[in-house]
């Protein structure tokens, strides 16, 4: 308790100090006057009395300090004296301030930024209840990489037959036309089964969720809304209640509306029971699902995965047709959706983490040049009572300082570049919209400050403890701070530099020729000046979906006929197995598989996709018909080895009853964007397809700019329904969605490297014109003995490129290490590949001649005589 006492005593002589000071003095002041007159009337002289009673109190100053040590917290009193001093020197050098500031801001700003992406897409956890007991449960083959989509068969055992999960739930979404309004419109809509709000322990917060009545097939039909969609079409949650929405050819009451921003999955506006508009099937060979579940609090993930592996081995054995080699996989969620961003964005963190470190070795550089101008002031200092511990620790607090006022900049101009990092990012990113500065970002922000000042700090500090303080003392300032260890200190610091830019530069080299190869890739088509003009019809039966298709056999002559159209066909996308006449007749989900397309007459032509063989599409090929399909050369070389596979039967998944006579074989086109091989692919006449496509993507190829059409396409198909929203991309933009994430990353590390060359270049352009500063004299008096000025000229720019020399083979092995990281990311290229390398060398060689050339200028104009003059 006295302890307690005595640091709060303490603690409390922080406060009040200019009235304690005072009040101290007074009671000194008073113990003195008592001892003079003591000595006085003991027959002193005043002068002795007051000699002799100075003397017995021990030195006025000596007293106060005695006193001041018991009643304040000395550590921190000297910190505070740190910080003003600090502060003052901050103020005193507003130039070198502003730039060291500056070059950190940077640093930590771009760090601050990348941090603020990475804390929003992986780190912070998701906004539902117990986030991480929610997973997610997909098919996996044996011998396939990856997971993928569930059946409905397969979901109803797994949900009956487990007890690790307490809810569990499948669900579909897609962007579909729905009429809420006088004009339908796109609108992302999900299909859930019962349990998929209870998963995310999450209910309406207007309304109620769906009663087992309206899960049923026979029900009227319910629909569930979020509540931007609420306040978009509605005015306002309450105001949704009452209301309906027209979706798939039906009108359906809305009972509900979610909480704000929840959205799952994807961008989901609207949620419907399963098995109410679509009728699920009952074949374990349709993996149209995807599923959810909650874990329950005693079971971890690992219990969960082996019991449903226990249940995929007893569905292989009950089904060995449709399950054979078919097992589960149970994943995090948040693990799902970031498994694709991972790797890009700690690389990308990793990378600008090196930028930090090479804006940290610049700033030591320029805190090492200025100490020699302050070596004289450290050794009064040190003469008048300051230890070597008080001074480094001085020259740390002001980096510090430095560092905090740089990380003050640099979180402001983190708000800016985390906005930029998300308009360059790819659209697909999960939760990028989160981005922003919040607590964790903040902290991060200061900690890199803190980090930093002791990285960039440390050097003066070091160098500190090297001085020679008599030295100092007697000698110049430029003589007393030189010496081989602080050269050394600031080589070292140049090589560190130079190593990490090429490492950057490496990276950043590799990327831009993976991109430019995927660039190049011929894609089998030819995507310019199409229009893609996606259209969906409101079908909930075979009958409105065959009206679909007269709707697309009316609209296509009247865009034919638009200004600028050249030829107006469409085509859809669905994958799907298939088996051939010569190969066994039975199908099985582990079989061949295609990419399945619908398409009408003339597409293939339009998209400039070349025919090898047979035909293409023409009007006789209706549903009346004989089935004909036309495949690429991909099936046709797998499936038709050294055989002409014109005339041949194909079975689809989709219709086995009806077989598909082979008229035609086109060339192969690359269906998911340039980094993926060509897939096996069959095209089939949209009007022969069994269950008419609804959802069709109309393209365009037009003589003019193709957006220009938008509006008469538009027009057009309002006039054929009002029912049928319309949507427009072109072909060309669709395609860079396919390279957005190459593209963002090779984007974003080649401004981080451009941002590190360019520290580079200032770093060696400082201690070279430091260096040349140093040996002036020296380089004087070699030009007094005979030297040239290109000998002076030489000197320099070869002591430049032996330290670049040094930093480009350190870089080098720190490259191939970094490279290693990116290999799953380039295309067409290795990581090893010795071109990017012999470039980046190069580069770098370059940029070290080119910073130190203006310093070499400069000593090989040095005048003897003043060299002279001054030795």
């Amino acid at each position: 308790m006295r302890r307690l006492r005595g640091w709060l005593l303490r603690l409390g002589g922080l406060f009040g100090r200019d009235q304690r000071e005072r009040e101290l003095a007074a009671e000194i002041e008073s113990h003195l006057q008592m001892h003079i007159e003591d000595n006085l009337r003991s027959g002193m002289s005043r002068g002795a009395a007051r000699r002799e009673a100075q003397m017995k109190l021990g030195g006025v100053e000596q007293t106060k300090e005695i006193c001041r040590e018991r009643r304040g917290l000395p550590l921190l009193e000297t910190l505070f004296q740190d910080l003003r001093f600090a502060f003052r020197m901050v103020l005193k050098n507003p130039g070198f301030t502003a730039v060291a500031v500056l070059i950190m801001a940077l640093g930590m700003g771009a760090n601050t930024a990348m941090f603020s992406v990475v804390n929003a897409v992986l780190l912070k956890p998701l906004a539902f209840a117990d986030p991480d007991r929610i997973v997610t449960l997909g098919s996996l083959w044996k011998g396939r990489p990856g997971h993928g989509n569930v059946s409905a068969p397969d979901f109803h055992d797994w949900h009956d037959q487990n007890t690790a999960f307490e809810g569990m739930a499948y669900y579909d979404d897609d962007d579909v036309a729905v009429t809420a309004g006088p004009v339908a419109e796109y609108a992302h809509v999900a299909v859930v089964t019962p349990e998929f709000f209870h998963v995310f322990k999450i209910e309406p917060v207007v309304g109620r969720e769906f009663t087992v009545e309206e899960t049923k097939q026979e029900s009227s039909g319910a629909v569930i809304i979020s509540s931007s969609y609420s306040a978009s079409h509605f005015g306002g949650n309450s105001n949704a209640l009452g209301h309906a929405v027209r979706l798939s050819g039906r009108t359906l009451d809305i009972v509900g509306v979610m909480p704000p921003g929840f959205h799952y999955p994807g961008k989901t506006d609207i949620w419907f029971p399963a098995n109410t508009i679509y009728t699920e099937t009952d074949s374990r060979s349709a993996h149209n699902y995807l599923v959810v579940a909650r874990l329950k609090s005693e079971i971890s993930l690992e219990q969960a995965q082996a019991q449903m592996t226990t249940i995929a081995t007893r569905l292989e054995e009950k089904f060995p047709d449709s399950n054979k080699g078919k097992n589960v996989a149970v994943t995090r969620m948040r693990d799902e959706m970031v498994s694709n961003f991972r790797l890009t964005l700690y690389v990308m963190l990793s990378a600008v983490g090196l930028v930090l470190l090479i804006a940290c070795a610049n700033l030591a550089n320029m805190l090492l040049a200025k100490a020699v101008a302050r070596t004289r002031e450290i050794a009064i200092r040190a003469a008048v009572g300051a230890t070597r511990s008080r001074i480094v620790r001085q020259l740390i607090t002001e980096s510090i300082v430095m560092a905090l006022l740089a990380g003050a900049l640099g979180v402001l101009l983190a708000i800016w570049g985390a906005r930029v990092l998300v308009a360059l990012a790819p659209a697909d990113v999960p939760r990028l919209t989160e981005t922003g500065i919040d607590g964790h970002v903040l902290a991060f922000a200061f900690g890199v400050s803190v980090v930093a000042s002791l990285l960039f700090g440390l050097a003066p500090a070091l160098q500190v403890l090297r001085i020679d303080l008599n030295n100092s003392l007697k000698q110049g300032t430029a003589r007393a701070a030189g010496g081989s260890i602080a050269d050394r200190m600031r080589g070292a610091l140049v090589v560190g530099e130079i190593a990490l830019s090429l490492m950057l530069l490496a990276g950043a080299g590799l990327f831009i020729r993976s991109f430019l190869a995927l660039q190049n890739v011929a894609l089998g088509f030819r995507p310019e000046h199409v229009l893609v003009v996606e259209t969906s019809v409101p079908a909930s039966d075979l009958e409105s979906a065959r009206r679909a298709t007269r709707f697309y056999k009316d609209l296509l002559p009247q865009l034919r006929a638009l200004p600028g159209v050249l030829e107006p066909p469409g085509h859809v996308h669905s994958n799907g197995g298939f088996w051939i006449d010569h190969l066994p007749q039975e199908f099985s989900v582990n079989g061949p598989q295609a990419v399945f397309s619908v398409v009408a007459p003339g597409t293939l032509a339009t998209l400039g996709i070349p025919l090898q063989l047979g035909r293409d599409f023409n009007d006789r090929d209706t549903y009346d018909a004989p089935f004909a399909a036309v495949i690429n050369e991909a099936l046709a070389k797998s499936a038709f080895p050294g055989q002409d596979p014109i005339g041949h039967s194909i079975y689809c998944g989709l219709d086995s009853m009806n077989p598909m006579k082979i008229v035609g074989v086109v060339g192969d086109i690359r269906q998911y964007g340039p980094a993926q091989e060509p897939s096996p692919e069959i095209y089939m006449a949209y009007e022969q397809h069994p269950f008419p496509a609804t959802h069709l993507s109309v393209v365009l190829r037009t003589a003019l700019e193709p957006t220009l059409l938008s509006e008469a396409v538009r027009q057009k198909a309002n006039e054929e329904s009002v029912d049928v929203p319309v949507k427009f991309t072109t072909m060309e933009a669709s395609l860079a969605g396919n390279v957005a994430a190459p593209r963002f990353r090779t984007l974003l590390l080649g401004i981080f490297a451009g941002l590190a060359v360019c520290l580079a270049m200032a770093g060696v352009y400082g201690v070279m014109s430091y260096v040349v500063g140093q040996r002036s004299n020296e380089i004087g008096l070699r030009m007094a003995l005979g030297a040239s000025p290109g000998d002076a000229l030489r000197l320099v720019l070869g002591q430049a490129l032996t330290l670049a020399g040094t930093g480009i083979v350190i870089g080098l092995v720190g490259a191939f290490v970094f490279t290693r990281l990116l290999g799953s990311m380039l295309f067409g290229v290795k990581a090893t590949d010795p071109a990017t390398y012999a470039g980046v060398v190069a580069l770098l060689g370059i940029v070290a001649l080119v910073a130190s050339y203006i310093p070499a200028r400069r000593a090989a104009r040095v005048d003897p005589i003043v060299a002279l003059r001054y030795e």
